[in-house]
């Protein structure tokens, strides 16, 4: 395999799945959060594809994918993923996902237990149902097309506080802006799915590093979404698992810090 991404199209019955693959070694697939896309991997990738056979994906409702025909669940994207490394002849992988993204890399995990050798998940929290309720709300009003363009300097802004670079900055206001207008897909197959994670996690027989950016808890914190013990339950819940706090990491933990945040992922893939 090349060490330079190639982009491709799966076809599957909701839709057309981007995704981006390249490189040489044991497969590891990259799961993004919502409402951003593969971008989200743009510059851990050159550190990776060394080592790996990287698939880097744009989950339906996402970047340059195509929207589900529905609301979608946590399991509809996990099936997603096992289709589309079924369509790539790879029988067993590593998966690495940022909050949405973890969630999907636990289900497939606990689900396919089979297809995945290890798992990192970023930033994943058992986020309280109520406050994440409000947020998919906000979320939603946030998409709304407004007609003067209202709603897009405070999207920028928020983008903007993480970010610390404005290339990132503009590189996710974009793909943020390929979700106004349809429903926060991302957003609702979480809310939907948090009440089963205890019991579905427990079957996870994979090794789990859970990587927690110390930035991004606080701004959990501050919405009233998450806390430190809601991260850490997750050590009680997965059999196999550890936790590493990146200092300083934001919510973009991966492009904010990517030579670091891959030599942390080639130590755990490898060893």
């Amino acid at each position: 395999m090349a060490r330079k991404l190639l982009k491709r199209f799966l076809d599957t019955e909701d839709g057309q799945i981007f995704y981006q693959i390249g490189g040489e070694g044991n497969p590891l697939i990259l799961l993004h959060r919502y409402p951003l896309s593969s971008v989200e991997y743009r510059k851990i990738i050159p550190f990776l594809i060394q080592n790996k056979t990287i698939v880097a994906i744009d989950l339906l409702g996402s970047g340059n994918s195509d929207k589900p025909p529905r609301e979608y669940t946590i399991a509809d994207y996990a099936q997603n993923i096992i289709t589309l490394i079924d369509s790539l002849s790879i029988s067993k992988a590593s998966i690495m996902g940022n909050h949405l993204g973890s969630f999907i890399a636990g289900e497939i995990a606990a689900n396919y237990r089979a297809r995945v050798e290890k798992i990192i998940l970023c930033n994943i929290d058992l986020y309280n149902q109520d406050k994440l309720n409000e947020f998919s709300d906000r979320f939603a009003e946030a998409f709304k097309i407004q007609a003067d363009g209202s709603n897009l300097m405070s999207r920028w802004y928020f983008h903007q506080s993480y970010a610390n670079d404005p290339e990132l900055t503009h590189l996710y206001f974009l793909e943020e802006l390929k979700c106004h207008g349809y429903p926060p897909y991302g957003v609702i197959a979480v809310q939907k799915y948090l009440d089963s994670i205890p019991e579905k996690y427990k079957k996870i027989q994979a090794t789990t590093l859970i990587l927690s950016a110390t930035e991004d808890l606080k701004m959990m914190s501050k919405y009233g979404l998450s806390g430190v013990e809601n991260r850490e339950d997750f050590l009680k819940i997965i059999p196999h698992s550890t936790m590493l706090n990146i200092e300083g990491g934001t919510i973009g933990l991966i492009n904010q810090m990517p030579e670091k945040i891959a030599k942390i992922v080639l130590d755990f893939l490898e060893n």
